[in-house]
């Protein structure tokens, strides 16, 4: 039986108490890696006795509790977010202390209710965030749970899942549609994470019986409410660690049953143009990402009858689809008043074009039309309405702060589309936003005209460009970043059903570098480094936090250039923070904060997946 790190001295990694930064994170994200590939291999080849016995070794470890820990109490943004016992924020002792507490009770908290918004709706998203000490325990479960289902996993679910993202989906789409229009099935599951089914989820989980009732225990532990509790006899609570890959387990087999049905068609055969079943598996593809997914095929009769087959097979886990999110349409000519679709916020279409123009197949055969994949028309009017509100918002803020405030949202929201033709959605949002820009300049200077405005914001005449900047020592010091600086990124999809577990580092460090939503400033770090942490010496793996950090502390009189910028682990930055002397005093580099909006936008650290949020 493999042996656990439960007993390790301080030298192995198990620190005293108040140790929390000598911790040797090297040596734990190693241990608990090793037995994730492990499990991932052992999944792999059918060999469940092992699978289990390696979990559960896994989730005796001291090391996988201690980074369990680490990613809830330092690495997660919602480290400050207070479940029903209002613990948040843990101390180095105290996360010391919730290490030594973790162990499968089969009982939890419930969670607490927090309504979010939706983008662009009146209706409100419902989040249930657990307690720290139960995030903790998913954290350890989902270090266990992940591997094993990663070799499950079909290779067209793109959601939640490490080393794959929306680009990947999209990708899948663009080769599915090169060389000839169909029809699609443009379909969301209603309330997915509100209606799944508790017995079906933890049937079709098949794990060992401790983890299915503390499973069982987090599914069915209520919701409070202000001061009422609500029972939860159905779904997943958004907002938990495990809860993303239990929907996941949940929806696992969607694009299994179509393959099948293309495999045995039945009546439908003469549908399908190919005539073996490998060429039909090949033919039809159904293409998911979380709640949403697509089902492509060049036959009308062979989509509406897959789309029969998905409703029946949610209606047995207590899903069904959103009827108005839900349609069937052509990719090039319009069916039921529609042509194209629209699918993560892009639009997905097809246009008919002479043979100068068109696309080929893969013999050369002119086919009429271009396939074109572009941001969404409504991505596109709410990106600037967020701009525009921005402006609004800072009136009679300095020209630096608003330029802070504004150059993230369009970093993100150009470096999301960056993959994709967007070129004219770039230029148009560049006018529309000097234009704001520019009657925001006129409110602060009523009585000056246009050219007087231009000259004192944009510096035209000095330096030959509409760049909006600020100057200092007659050079430009904060300059707004346009869209259309941002220019279009080659991006390969991940290859078939490959996952971060099967130890091919290189391969995923690579990928890391290569993502569109990643800055040039951090890419170019990674690349210098060969994808690796200049503080622990690891690979940054997908999902791992990382922050640009100062060799030498500005405040000890650092330069702010590239040959003194490394990039970190965000625990690792925090540690070397703590030792280089720039904290002065402080010990804890959480309670560290700029002193002015200039500070902010001379030193601010870019958390990667913050330019998400478009």
């Amino acid at each position: 039986m493999p042996k656990t790190d439960s007993k390790l001295n301080t030298v192995g990694c198990k620190p005293s108490e108040n140790q929390w930064n000598d911790i040797s994170w090297k040596k734990l994200e190693k241990r608990v890696f090793k037995l994730q590939k492990r499990i991932f291999q052992a999944a792999s080849r059918g060999d469940v006795r092992t699978v289990r016995k390696l979990q559960k070794t896994l989730l005796r470890s001291w090391s996988a509790k201690a980074l369990a820990v680490r990613k809830v109490t330092q690495d997660n943004q919602g480290k400050k977010t207070a479940g029903i016992d209002g613990v948040k924020s843990l101390s180095p002792s105290k996360r010391l202390k919730l290490v030594s507490q973790l162990k499968l009770t089969n009982k939890a908290k419930p969670t607490r209710r927090v309504w979010i918004p939706k983008p662009g709706r009146d209706e409100k998203r419902p989040l249930g965030i657990p307690c720290m000490s139960d995030r903790a325990l998913q954290a350890l479960v989902k270090l266990a749970l992940e591997p094993e289902w990663e070799s499950y996993f079909e290779p067209n679910s793109y959601g939640f899942r490490p080393g794959r993202s929306c680009h990947d989906a999209i990708g899948a789409i663009f080769q599915q549609l090169i060389a000839k229009a169909k029809y699609v099935l443009d379909a969301d599951i209603t309330k997915c994470f509100d209606k799944i089914n508790h017995e079906k989820l933890l049937k079709k989980l098949n794990t060992f019986p401790t983890m299915r009732r503390q499973i069982r225990a987090w599914l069915k532990a209520g919701v409070m409410d202000g001061r009422k509790l609500f029972p939860t006899d159905e779904g997943t609570p958004q907002g938990g660690v495990v809860s993303p890959l239990l929907a996941n387990i949940a929806l696992h087999g969607m694009e299994e049953i179509i393959i099948s049905f293309a495999e045995n068609p039945g009546e439908f055969k003469k549908e399908f143009s190919a005539k073996n079943k490998r060429d039909r598996k090949g033919s039809i593809a159904l293409i998911r990402y979380a709640d949403d997914f697509v089902l492509i095929h060049e036959s009308l009769a062979v989509v509406e009858k897959g789309k029969e087959i998905i409703e029946t097979w949610l209606s047995e886990l207590g899903l069904t689809l959103k009827p108005e999110k839900t349609r069937i349409t052509n990719t090039l000519d319009k069916y039921q008043g529609n042509v194209g679709f629209n699918f993560l916020g892009f639009n997905v279409r097809q246009y008919k074009c002479g043979v100068h123009k068109d696309m080929k197949n893969s013999y050369g055969k002119h086919l009429g039309f271009t396939l074109r994949i572009k941001p969404q028309k409504e991505k596109v009017l709410k990106h600037y309405e967020k701009l525009r509100d921005i402006v609004d918002a800072h009136k009679a803020a300095p020209q630096a702060a608003l330029i802070s405030h504004l150059e993230p949202i369009i970093r993100g929201w150009s470096n999301y589309y960056s993959t994709v033709v967007s070129s004219k959605e770039k230029s148009l949002l560049d006018h529309l936003l000097f234009l704001k820009l520019k009657s925001w300049a006129k409110g602060r200077h009523p009585k000056q005209g246009v050219k007087e405005i231009i000259e004192k914001y944009w510096h035209k005449k000095k330096f030959g460009k509409w760049n909006f900047c600020t100057i200092e020592n007659g050079e430009p010091e904060f300059q707004l970043l346009k869209h259309s600086e941002i220019h279009h990124k080659k991006y390969k999809k991940v290859k078939g059903v490959a996952s971060p577990y099967n130890g091919d580092l290189i391969y995923w460090s690579t990928r890391k570098g290569e993502h569109p939503l990643l800055p040039d400033k951090y890419a170019k770090l990674l690349k210098k480094q060969d994808g690796k942490c200049n503080h622990c010496g690891l690979f940054f793996k997908d999902g791992d936090k990382f922050e640009i950090d100062h060799i030498i502390p500005k405040s000890l009189g650092g330069k702010n250039n590239e040959e003194n910028k490394q990039l970190l682990h965000r625990h690792c930055h925090d540690k070397k923070t703590t030792l280089d002397g720039s904290l002065g005093n402080k010990s804890d580099c959480n309670s560290v904060k700029p002193k002015s909006q200039s500070n902010i936008l001379k030193y601010k650290w870019v958390d990667d997946m913050l330019v998400t949020q478009f």
